[in-house]
């Protein structure tokens, strides 16, 4: 009998990724490499997004040539969070495959991954709106979308940061 037949999809993944669990779960010095791979990015991806929030809530309520500015450092920011965001990813799905069966299992770990894939949504839309902007600058309604979505991104940010501690020390 296979282990897919046995207990699923998570049972044959756990059993595939095996030698990498083992690794992770007796080597400090890999456990804790992989979580300051994740959490690193987040201090300056998050902490970059956090603070454009701040400032496109400030900019949306500017005048025209100080919304300009901003949409020029905004679009500046969109490298570093994304190689933030990429890069806890790739260590979150090192997490996740160290111990699958216990992660699939685990409300938390959905609303993590719900809360992410929310994230990048949010990121999607916000990129949209900026573009958008670049061409019609002075459109109050694009600013107010605008607006939204960075107040939107700083309140899944920190849920997204708050999930993944409640994840670890309840899973």
């Amino acid at each position: 009998m296979t282990a897919a037949s046995e207990g699923g999809f998570g049972h044959a993944l756990a059993n595939a990724v095996d030698p990498w669990a083992k690794l992770y779960a007796h080597s400090k010095v890999v456990s804790a490499t992989v979580l300051f791979l994740h959490l690193a990015p987040l201090v300056f991806g998050a902490g970059a997004a956090f603070l454009m929030d701040r400032a496109t809530l400030r900019a949306s309520r500017a005048g025209a040539e100080e919304r300009a500015a901003h949409l020029v450092e905004l679009s500046g920011i969109h490298r570093a969070v994304l190689a933030g965001l990429t890069l806890s990813l790739v260590s979150g799905v090192l997490m996740f495959l160290s111990d699958v069966e216990t992660f699939l299992g685990t409300i938390l770990f959905w609303i993590k991954i719900s809360l992410v894939t929310l994230l990048l949504v949010n990121g999607y839309v916000m990129l949209r709106t900026e573009e958008a902007l670049s061409g019609r600058q002075n459109d109050d309604a694009l600013w107010e979308r605008l607006r939204l979505v960075a107040m939107f991104s700083a309140v899944l940010w920190l849920t997204t940061t708050l999930a993944g501690v409640v994840l670890k020390e309840f899973s």
